[in-house]
């Protein structure tokens, strides 16, 4: 293309041709000659040699974008406006991998299980806890360890599924046997609330349930062993009686849930001295019985201090 209009098939202004053959010479063209220009360009037909390019628009034909015109940047424009766009701070994108990343690792989970698993089968068996505990630093006895088998779902006792290992780690994000140390104070803390505990206690009636040999019931001593062990942490003031009933009465040879369940209820609704207790309401029959076992114990004593006063 030449260094005038001509090629545009418009001919130019007579004041221009002076100054054509100048480039540094050259003014925009007029209004009315860059309106033609633009409605050949826009009509889509073929210009010789510049198809597809648009003139330079006058300055006074800018807009800001809401006419048929729009404004015109500058490349140093261009440069300018991107330089003040601060960078994205390196910190923000490294806590977004950070929290799309996960903390754990699926591979390190299933070895770790298969470092405890039976040889015969695909669980965790009472051997193997005992390694697990031993690592871990617990007794399998422990509060800890119930907390931790309620964590993972534990369907019963003495025993973890490769699912319950693998989801329970996963649902506490951790893989090492360090990385399970280090929630138990989390652990500790999250059964303090009253509905997490509910949840805890009840679960613990199932998980001492045979479920090979399909139980409903659970035996009086386990029940004895479990009562003990839930609430090491936080012991109702009539619980040592309680067990002591059972202890004395080996005719109650076994714990239904529905017992197991009101019994955290009961430790709530009774007093001390079990005076705010009403048999009306619709408590098992195993709690009339206590009451009614520690009052006879309570006029016992009282008759017992009266006889001794007397002498």
């Amino acid at each position: 293309m030449g260094k005038c209009l001509s090629c545009l098939k418009v001919p130019p202004p007579a004041h221009q041709h002076s100054i054509s053959h100048h480039p540094t010479l050259q003014h925009p063209p007029p209004r009315h000659e860059y309106e033609r220009t633009r409605e050949v360009s826009e009509s889509g037909s073929s210009l010789s040699g510049v198809e597809g390019r648009s003139p330079i628009p006058p300055p006074d034909a800018q807009s800001n974008g809401s006419g048929k015109n729009s404004v015109i940047i500058s490349c140093s424009e261009k440069r300018s406006f991107y330089s003040r766009i601060p960078p994205l701070a390196k910190s923000a994108s490294n806590e977004v991998r950070r929290l799309s990343s996960k903390d754990y690792s699926e591979t390190k989970i299933l070895l770790l299980f298969d470092q405890y698993k039976d040889s015969q089968c695909d669980y965790i068996l009472s051997e193997g806890i005992e390694h697990l505990c031993m690592d871990l630093d617990v007794k399998p006895e422990e509060f800890k360890v119930l907390v931790l088998a309620w964590k993972f779902g534990a369907e019963t006792m003495c025993r973890f599924s490769r699912g319950e290992f693998v989801n329970g780690c996963k649902a506490l994000r951790v893989d090492s046997i360090k990385g399970i140390q280090s929630k138990f104070s989390d652990m500790l803390l999250e059964v303090q609330d009253p509905e997490k505990f509910k949840d805890l206690y009840r679960f613990t009636f199932k998980f001492g349930l045979d479920a090979d040999a399909s139980q409903r019931i659970l035996p009086s001593d386990m029940a004895l062993l479990l009562w003990k062990l839930v609430f090491s942490q936080r012991e109702p003031s009539i619980l040592k009686r309680w067990l002591t009933f059972l202890e004395r009465h080996p005719n109650i040879r076994g714990i239904p849930r529905d017992t197991w369940n009101m019994f955290l209820n009961f430790t709530e609704a009774v007093g001390d001295d079990l005076s705010s207790y009403d048999d009306t309401e619709a408590w098992p029959s195993l709690f009339d019985d206590f009451v009614e076992y520690e009052n006879d114990e309570l006029n016992q004593n009282i008759t017992k201090d009266h006889k001794e006063e007397s002498e």
